[in-house]
């Protein structure tokens, strides 16, 4: 298990893409973006704006948690469901491996939704780093905005993020 240690938490909250303050703002981009492209959404009020606009995630990565509180709304859309555990400030070797599948099965045509039971904080990390060349990561930045991320892009600072945190 990858554990973020107290001391790089700053480092870590430092957007990994463009920061927008809303989708709204990211409309432009939005709409930019070529029909074939793999979205990835980490979190929950990401991943249901993303859908209350028609941009259906291909991959999800949700906890039914806002700001550490019980997710008002219920994400529902045509998809396969995995399931895995990820406490707060850690990458789980699960966490790792249902991304990895999330990936095979996207690959093969079917939307997934991964429910953390834990936390979803650092789920972009892995998401990033096992995403297929040309994918999109969007996730919250708590009382900021949603943050777009081009994998190709900052593949190798996930990298060397992971890399940061401490093997437990």
């Amino acid at each position: 298990m990858l554990i973020l240690k107290k001391e790089l938490r700053p480092e870590f909250k430092k957007p990994l893409g463009m920061l927008y303050p809303s989708l709204d703002d990211a409309q432009d981009f939005l709409d930019s973006i070529e029909p074939d492209t793999l979205i990835i959404s980490v979190g929950d009020v990401t991943t249901r704006n993303l859908q209350e606009r028609g941009l259906i995630p291909h991959l999800g990565v949700i906890d039914n948690q806002v700001e550490r509180k019980p997710a008002q709304h219920d994400i529902v859309y045509d998809n396969v469901t995995l399931k895995a555990v990820n406490p707060a400030g850690s990458i789980t070797p699960e966490l790792w491996e249902t991304v990895k599948q999330g990936f095979k099965l996207t690959n093969a045509g079917y939307r997934v939704l991964i429910l953390v039971n834990g936390e979803e904080d650092l789920a972009v990390i892995p998401c990033v780093i096992l995403a297929p060349p040309g994918s999109l990561v969007l996730y919250g930045q708590p009382r900021e905005g949603v943050v777009i991320c081009e994998v190709d892009q900052i593949r190798d600072k996930a990298i060397k993020m992971k890399e940061k945190l401490k093997e437990a």
